[in-house]
């Protein structure tokens, strides 16, 4: 029976972690993009009324 090569799993277990750390990433990211986008439509909003 061969035996375990426990450098390798731990890479994986790693690499895993880090995939894993950047999807959260990027979806904290794609968070923050959206409130950004929403904050100038309300102020766009008051100067059309100003205008009509």
């Amino acid at each position: 029976m061969p035996k375990p090569n426990y450098q390798f799993e731990k890479r994986q277990r790693e690499q895993e972690k880090k995939k894993k750390k950047a999807e959260k990433a990027e979806r904290k990211a794609a968070g923050r993009q959206e409130p950004v986008a929403e904050e100038p439509a309300p102020q766009a909003v008051p100067d059309s009324k100003s205008e009509a």
